[in-house]
C-alpha cells in the first residue's frame, strides 16, 4: 500500500516521464468533471433505477474511482496541495464541526426499512 503523499508524487513521477506534462489546470478540472460523470453513470446504473446499456456493462468503478483520483492528485500537485496534510486537516474540522450533528439528525438514526 502506498500513502497518499507517495500516490502524489508516483502521479507527478508519471506525468513528468511518460505523460510529458500536466494538462494546465483548467483542462485537469474540465477532466476531472467527465471522470466523476464517469463515475455517477456506474453509480445510477448499479445502484440507481437506470438500466444498463450494453457498453456499460463492464465498466469498472474502482478504475473509475481511481482516474478521479488520479486527476485530484495531478491538481493538487500543480496547486501545492499537499492532500495527506490537507486530509488530516479536513478530518479535524470535520469532528469538531459534526461532533454530534450526525447522532442527533434523526434522518439518520430512524428506521429507514419501515
Amino acid at each position: 500500500m502506498m500513502t497518499i503523499s507517495e500516490a502524489q508524487q508516483r502521479v507527478d513521477q508519471w506525468i513528468k516521464t511518460v505523460g510529458v506534462r500536466y494538462f494546465n489546470e483548467l483542462t485537469n478540472m474540465a477532466i476531472l468533471t467527465e471522470e466523476v460523470g464517469e463515475v455517477a453513470r456506474i453509480i445510477a446504473r448499479r445502484y440507481g433505477e437506470q438500466s444498463f446499456k450494453e457498453s456499460d456493462k463492464d465498466k469498472d468503478l474502482g478504475d473509475e474511482l481511481a482516474d478521479v483520483m488520479w486527476v485530484v492528485m495531478c491538481l493538487a500537485n500543480q496547486t501545492g496541495v499537499n492532500l495527506e496534510e490537507a486530509l488530516e486537516r479536513n478530518f479535524a474540522k470535520k469532528t469538531m464541526r459534526d461532533a454530534t450533528r450526525h447522532k442527533n439528525n434523526t434522518k439518520l438514526t430512524e428506521n429507514t426499512n419501515s
